[in-house]
C-alpha cells in the first residue's frame, strides 16, 4: 500500500482500538454496563476492520496475471466495502440489540468508576488516532472540505479510518452520557438509551461507507483536474488536433485507465500517427503519473457527427 493509502493512520487506529477494546470489556465485567459491552464489541469490530484494510492493501500489490490483466488494485475497494458490512452487522446491530435489552430489563450500575475511567481513557486514545488520521488526510486533501474529501477520495482507507474514528469518539461521548445519566438518576434505562444511540450512529456511518465504496467498486472516473490535465497533454496542435471523446476509469487508487478517440490530420501517414500517439502517451504519463494504462484511437474529426450529438447506443462520439 502506498503512503497515500494511510497505512500510518490504520496502524494507529488498530493499536488504539485493541487497547480500548480490552479496557472496555474489563469495565463491562466489573460494572455490568451495556454501553461498555456495546463499545467493547464496537472497538473489537473496528480492530478487525483495520486488519481488513491492511490485508486489502497487501493483496492489491499482487502483479497482474493473464486472468486479471489490469492487476488487483480494486482489492482495496472490496475490503473497504467489507468493513462497512462488519461495522453494520457486528457493531451497529449488536449495539441496538444490547440497548433494547437494557431498556427492557434495566439494572443499576456497579462500580461506576470502571466505565467512567475507561471511557475517559478511550476518548484520549481515540482522539490520538483521529488526530493521526486527520494529519495523514491533510497531506492529500488539498482544498477539499472534509465531506468532499470523503466523497471524492479514490484511496478508501483514509475516509474509512476518519469515519470510524469520528463514530468512535461520538459513540464514547454517548456512552459517557448514558452512564452519567444512569448514575445521576439511578435508572439503568439511560445506559440502554446510550447504547441504542451508539447502534444507530454506527449503522449510519456503515451506510455512508457502503455507498462510497460501492461507487468505487462500480468504477469511478478520474477527478476533473486530472481529466483536464490529460486532455491538455493529448493535444499537440500538430498531429493530434483534438480529443473527440475520452473515458477514464480507476483500476485502483493509484492506477488509472485512459481511453480516448483523438483527431488527427487526414493526410498524416501511419508512421506519423503512430509516432504522435506514442508522444501523446508520454505526455499523459508525465502530466498524470497514475495514468498507467492508455489506449488512444486515431480518427478524423467530423463537425457534422459532433453536431448530431452522442448516441447512447454507441460509443460516445463514435461515427
Amino acid at each position: 500500500m502506498s503512503a497515500s493509502g494511510g497505512t500510518k493512520a490504520i496502524v494507529a487506529a488498530l493499536a488504539a482500538n485493541l487497547a480500548i477494546a480490552v479496557a472496555k470489556f474489563v469495565a463491562f465485567i466489573f460494572s455490568g454496563s451495556s454501553s461498555m459491552l456495546a463499545e467493547s464489541v464496537h472497538s473489537l469490530a473496528d480492530s478487525g476492520n483495520q486488519g481488513l484494510l491492511l490485508l486489502g492493501g497487501k493483496k492489491a500489490q499482487r502483479e497482474a496475471t493473464p486472468q486479471h490483466p489490469f492487476g488487483y488494485g480494486r482489492e482495496r475497494y472490496i475490503y473497504a466495502f467489507l468493513v462497512s458490512i462488519v461495522l453494520f452487522s457486528v457493531g451497529g446491530m449488536f449495539a441496538i440489540y444490547e440497548g433494547y435489552e437494557k431498556i427492557k430489563n434495566p439494572h443499576e450500575l456497579e462500580h461506576w468508576y470502571w466505565p467512567v475511567g475507561v471511557l475517559v481513557f478511550a476518548i484520549i486514545a481515540e482522539g490520538f488516532s483521529f488526530r493521526t488520521a486527520i494529519k495523514e488526510s491533510n497531506q492529500t486533501r488539498g482544498g477539499l472540505s472534509w465531506a468532499q474529501f470523503v466523497r471524492r477520495a479514490k484511496a478508501p482507507e483514509l475516509p474509512v479510518v476518519l469515519l470510524e474514528d469520528l463514530g468512535a469518539l461520538v459513540g464514547l461521548i454517548l456512552a459517557l452520557g448514558g452512564v452519567g445519566l444512569a448514575l445521576a438518576t439511578g435508572d439503568g434505562v439511560w445506559d440502554g438509551i446510550g447504547t441504542l444511540c451508539i447502534g444507530v450512529l454506527l449503522i449510519l456511518i456503515a451506510i455512508i461507507l457502503a455507498a462510497e465504496t460501492k461507487s468505487l467498486l462500480l468504477g469511478e472516473a478520474a477527478g476533473t483536474e486530472e481529466v483536464a490535465k490529460i486532455e491538455k497533454a493529448v493535444v499537440d496542435g500538430d498531429t493530434v488536433t483534438k480529443v473527440i471523446h475520452m473515458r477514464t476509469l480507476h483500476l485502483g487508487p493509484e492506477e488509472l485507465l485512459v481511453a480516448a478517440k483523438i483527431a488527427v490530420r487526414h493526410d498524416d501517414t501511419a508512421a506519423e500517427v503512430a509516432s504522435a500517439i506514442n508522444a501523446a502517451e508520454e505526455r499523459i504519463r508525465a502530466a498524470v503519473p497514475i495514468a498507467r494504462v492508455i489506449y488512444l484511437e486515431p480518427d478524423i474529426y467530423s463537425e457534422s457527427a459532433a453536431a448530431a450529438g452522442e448516441n447512447p447506443a454507441k460509443s460516445p462520439g463514435g461515427h
